[in-house]
């Protein structure tokens, strides 16, 4: 049996990532940028397909290129090594990482603090009563799912990185969090933002 390998983002034969697929990505067009939020790409045509075949097409080399985009976008916001201790993320819920074999935060979070030579550790817990943001409307998304950092956390500069980015409740809930446990300072950062 032989098994085809098709790209996350326009679905032809070929590898994880066709080479017009990456030049979309690389190229985002009409970012929207928040001041408290780093993203790398709109959440939006190409680039939503393939983070949506990252999240639940269990794709998860693509982390490679998303941590990249980030990376370059941290750093054109100036944002450098220098100014974070940390890399940690915001992690989805337990059903949803065990639906999906993995939390695709956390996998682009460690490849990003391995881009940027930092340490990557989990600082963040999600509260089990949380509900899943995905599947919520956008008024429902405000008020975010409830975090607890780890007490190690205190006096360090934290990089927080989340996926897509609708609201920004979630990312808005793990630095309100972080602070509370003593973080000296919060960068929010994600994949893809609304």
């Amino acid at each position: 049996m032989i098994f085809e390998s098709h790209c996350a983002g326009c679905h032809r034969v070929g590898p994880v990532l066709c080479r017009t697929c990456r030049f979309a990505l690389a190229a985002p067009v009409g970012l929207p940028r928040e001041s408290d939020v780093v993203a790398a790409v709109p959440f939006a045509g190409r680039a939503r397909d393939v983070l949506l075949g990252f999240k639940y097409g269990n794709r998860r080399q693509l982390a490679h290129h998303f941590a990249g985009l980030l990376v370059n976008r941290l750093l054109a916001e100036g944002v450098h090594p220098a100014d974070v201790d940390v890399v940690t993320w915001a992690p989805t819920s337990r059903r949803r990482r065990h639906q999906r074999g993995f939390d695709q935060a956390e996998v682009v979070a460690r490849r990003v603090a391995g881009q940027l030579g930092l340490p990557c550790r989990r600082l963040l817990e999600r509260d089990g009563a949380s509900r899943p943001q995905t599947g919520l409307a956008r008024i429902e998304r405000l008020h975010g799912p409830v975090f607890r950092a780890h007490p190690g956390v205190r006096g360090l500069r934290v990089l927080v990185i989340d996926d897509v980015v609708t609201t920004g409740s979630t990312l808005r809930s793990a630095d309100a969090a972080l602070r509370h446990a003593g973080a000296s300072g919060v960068q929010r950062a994600a994949i893809a933002t609304t």
